[in-house]
């Protein structure tokens, strides 16, 4: 699937949808419970995450090169994967201090 900033996806096992912030040039295989994701406007039979992962709302999660960083816009279960990779929770920036 090739990915675009801007693109809206949904799970399609469970509740859960991102928006891609940042995306690679070349085609990727992005997964949510081990299933493909798909477009927000497509429909899919829901069903239960992979083992026990949990998206949260309001986090952006990346894989380690950092070529591609989704923000998660509903919470859902299943475990975000880019080519058979876990991504991770993005930390956030620390501001500088004001001393």
């Amino acid at each position: 699937m090739k990915l675009h900033p801007g693109a809206r996806l949904r799970s399609a096992v469970s509740e859960a949808e991102v928006i891609v912030v940042r995306a690679p040039d070349d085609e990727v295989d992005l997964r949510c419970g081990g299933v493909p994701v798909i477009g927000h406007d497509q429909s899919a039979a829901q069903g239960p995450g992979d083992d026990g992962h949990e998206l949260l709302i309001g986090k952006r999660y990346s894989d380690a090169s950092g070529t591609l960083e989704v923000l998660v816009t509903k919470a859902g279960s299943g475990q975000l994967t880019l080519d058979g990779e876990p991504l991770t929770i993005k930390p956030a920036k620390a501001l500088p201090s004001s001393d």
